[in-house]
């Protein structure tokens, strides 16, 4: 097969891909128009990487769920199971979250668009208090794909926006990239840690989420290199913050915040021993009875450094603690484990 063969058969696949592509037409006869008129360029210097830019942006646009929604199940029992499944204690913010979703389906049986209609939730805590995890409920509750988009340490709003497709190493924006991943145009976006944007960047930044957060502008959000507005407003953002200082103030007015609380070391206790320990020694391969604990010894687990208001360093804690026993075990020390007031510093990690 000769060249001119092999140039042939390239451009025949990317306009078989576009003739399968569930794209809007008009982009869709767009494209096919700048195929065509590549192919006369096939002599040209510039006709390969123009033949690879084109192949790598006509993968993207065909990997957009342009049409593509998921149903929302709205139940508030079954919303309050995985809530209470993945957070314990909380009980005002679990009530206020009941609210939200009971807002939504009322706006959603009355055949309204519940993005549009709901208020956008900003979870603000110290690091550790569940942030993330909340999100991730929410999109559990209602059934919704949910995708992350950290925003720690961004200072380029094309980071959100895309690149120019003119670029050679030109992409997509972090929430095209999202849209891929989800598959769906009405996933839960969770924008995490607003506030940690770089000192340069975050006018600029502040501004696109100001687009993306107002239904009256997010419905025809364009990104740079796919060059073509696509419809946002049905997705569902949630934000996080530590604080609000560094956020900008257009940006505040289009979100609720919600506090999230620290723990007490009573509630980190029973966090330990009903969800994380049971979930690290799954993970491990032990079974549930390879440690016991005598009561006294949680507030070591609890509190290994001092005070903390998350419940991280409770997290890699037992962790260590699963390990060194995990690796009691395959050295033939014993297959079961009593950690006492005595013997609990011999299986606490080093820090």
């Amino acid at each position: 097969m000769d060249n001119q063969q092999i140039v042939g058969s390239l451009l025949n696949q990317i306009i078989e891909k576009l003739g399968k592509a569930d794209i809007p037409q008009d982009l869709k006869e767009g494209v096919q128009a700048r195929v065509s008129q590549l192919g006369a360029l096939t002599n040209s210097p510039t006709f390969l990487p123009e033949l690879d830019r084109m192949n790598r942006y006509v993968e993207w646009i065909s990997s957009i769920p342009w049409n593509k929604t998921s149903a929302d199940k709205l139940d508030l029992v079954k919303a309050k199971e995985v809530l209470d499944s993945h957070h314990y204690g909380l009980e005002p913010l679990k009530e206020r979250i009941l609210e939200y979703l009971s807002v939504m389906k009322m706006v959603m049986e009355s055949g309204g668009n519940v993005a549009q209609r709901s208020p956008i939730l900003l979870f603000v805590g110290l690091v550790g208090t569940g942030k993330t995890t909340m999100a991730k409920s929410v999109a559990g509750a209602i059934g919704r794909e949910f995708v992350r988009i950290p925003f720690g340490g961004m200072g380029d709003p094309m980071d959100l926006r895309g690149q120019s497709k003119v670029n050679p190493e030109a992409e997509p924006g972090k929430i095209i990239k999202a849209l891929r991943v989800a598959q769906t145009r009405n996933p839960i976006i969770l924008l995490d840690e607003i506030d940690r944007v770089t000192d340069a960047g975050r006018g600029a930044i502040m501004g696109v989420l100001v687009e993306l957060l107002d239904p009256e502008q997010n419905h025809a959000f364009v990104d740079h290199y796919i060059d073509y507005p696509i419809d946002l407003s049905q997705s569902l953002f949630i934000a996080t913050a530590n604080n609000t200082t560094n956020i900008a103030t257009a940006v505040m007015d289009r979100l609720e915040p919600i506090t999230m609380p620290s723990y007490s070391d009573e509630e980190k206790i029973v966090i330990a021993q009903k969800y994380i320990l049971p979930k690290v020694l799954k993970e491990s391969a032990l079974p549930e009875n390879a440690i016991t604990f005598d009561d006294d010894v949680w507030m070591s687990i609890a509190r290994p450094l001092g005070y903390d208001a998350g419940i991280r360093t409770l997290d890699r804690t037992v962790q260590g603690v699963v390990r060194k026993v995990a690796k009691m075990v395959v050295e033939g020390k014993g297959t079961q484990f009593h950690i006492t007031h005595d013997n609990v510093k011999q299986f606490l990690p080093q820090w």
